[in-house]
């Protein structure tokens, strides 16, 4: 791209609008307009007080302007976009729908004492990024010019970096557990001949369409049963 405007529009859309989200959510932490606590998930306050927000904002908080901070948003940028114009490409609703299963699948296991987090935003990017290294299990990574690796193993080696830099893990943790999940339900399973138990349900099609966002659906994109695929990742057939 010849200029930075450039790049951030040719961004798709479900990526673009989460990364901006979490960017400004940070900067206008930075410049004291709000509290965190305001927007942290804090199950009593949900459920005493109806601050409904609270399952909502948390994920947009990344922390303040970080190293930790610029790495989250880059895998955002990165691997999220990867994953919207590869696999997800011309699928936005599945796409959005994946983040919502995240989602719904992070608060759910933040409800459990050992797993309890008060932001999910460092979960969704790992969500995301182990989702990735599924669909792009052969992809060379090269960490800081140190170690090159398969992208099957990145989740892993992210993680074992937050453990040797002493920055929490838990985060981590769920956003892997929560990718598995879905790339299992989604996937796997239905690789081995079951069904598909995370079909994008039709309204959200409808609202994808109404919005106007994402490139208009052909056909839906259909896994490759080839043998091996849990390892490989999966291929699409377009316009069958």
């Amino acid at each position: 791209m010849s200029s930075p405007a450039e790049y951030y529009n040719s961004l798709p859309p479900i990526s673009k609008a989460y990364g901006t989200i979490c960017l400004f959510a940070t900067t206008a932490y930075q410049f004291g307009f709000y509290d965190p606590e305001t927007i942290a998930l804090i199950y009593k306050l949900v459920f005493s007080h109806f601050q409904l927000w609270r399952l909502i904002t948390n994920f947009f908080f990344l922390g303040p302007f970080s190293i930790n901070f610029g790495i989250r948003l880059l895998m955002i940028a990165r691997y999220g976009v990867q994953l919207e114009t590869g696999p997800f490409q011309r699928r936005t609703a599945d796409f959005l729908w994946m983040i919502i299963f995240g989602a719904m699948s992070l608060l759910v296991l933040s409800a459990i004492p050992w797993f309890q987090s008060d932001f999910l935003g460092i979960s969704m990017v790992f969500m995301l990024l182990y989702v990735w290294s599924r669909e792009f299990p052969n992809a060379n990574i090269n960490i800081y010019g140190l170690v090159t690796l398969k992208a099957f193993y990145l989740p892993w080696a992210m993680l074992a970096l937050d453990v040797i830099f002493g920055s929490p893990i838990m985060p981590d943790l769920l956003g892997i557990i929560a990718g598995h999940l879905y790339y299992f339900l989604s996937v796997l399973h239905p690789l081995a001949g079951g069904k598909n138990r995370l079909k994008t349900p039709m309204w959200l099609h409808k609202l994808v369409a109404s919005l106007g966002i994402g490139a208009p659906m052909i056909n839906h994109a259909q896994p490759d049963r080839a043998t091996g695929a849990a390892f490989r990742g999966r291929s699409y057939r377009v316009g069958g």
